[in-house]
């Protein structure tokens, strides 16, 4: 987090100030990136929109830190949907189209594997492996620091389902973690940076 410096770098950036901006980016965008990455291929495409929506609305933007990181990340959430949706309706004119009989498959992009080369890699994709609301809330949780309230109303859920969806998800990452052989020190050096 910018801590201090952020009221002051919010004003510099709504009146055009591109270092300001790009230190609020620089700020928040890697966490970004590792929370849209559940998305799969288009996480750089999504969080790409999630960028220019956020530029668009800074004007408008009325808030501390903390409702900054959830405003973009409800952002987010909502490019994410808007991009899951698009797959899913160009999965079905490829399934209807008759004239090809087969589907040619994705290959990652440039961010894609930037994500993979980075030290959380790991990590993100044992996240991956757990129900989509439990990595979501997660990740949100754990990655960006949002507190339970806003997790809640980011993924319009109640505050007790964000506990549960945590709590569970948090439970089976530690049962895949000794499935590992991850050990003990290793989960107490895991649960300080976190």
């Amino acid at each position: 987090m910018i801590g201090e410096e952020f009221e002051r770098l919010l004003a510099r950036a709504r009146t055009g100030d591109e270092s300001a901006f790009a230190v609020l980016w620089r700020d928040l965008n890697p966490a970004l990136l590792r929370y849209l990455s559940l998305a799969g291929e288009s996480a750089d495409e999504v969080a790409s929109e999630t960028w220019l929506t956020v530029v668009k609305g800074l004007a408008d933007f009325r808030g501390d830190e903390t409702a900054w990181r959830a405003w973009v990340f409800t952002t987010a959430r909502r490019r994410a949907v808007d991009a899951g949706r698009q797959r899913t309706r160009s999965a079905r004119a490829q399934w209807r189209d008759r004239s090809s009989s087969w589907v040619t498959p994705v290959e990652p992009d440039c961010a894609d594997l930037v994500i993979e080369s980075l030290s959380s890699a790991e990590a993100i994709q044992i996240v991956r492996r757990l129900p989509a609301l439990q990595a979501e809330v997660v990740l949100l949780r754990v990655v960006v620091g949002l507190s339970v309230t806003e997790v809640a109303e980011l993924v319009g859920r109640s505050p007790g389902a964000v506990r549960v969806a945590a709590h569970r998800g948090l439970q089976s990452l530690a049962k895949i973690m000794s499935e590992q052989g991850v050990t003990r020190s290793d989960s107490r050096a895991l649960r300080e940076v976190t």
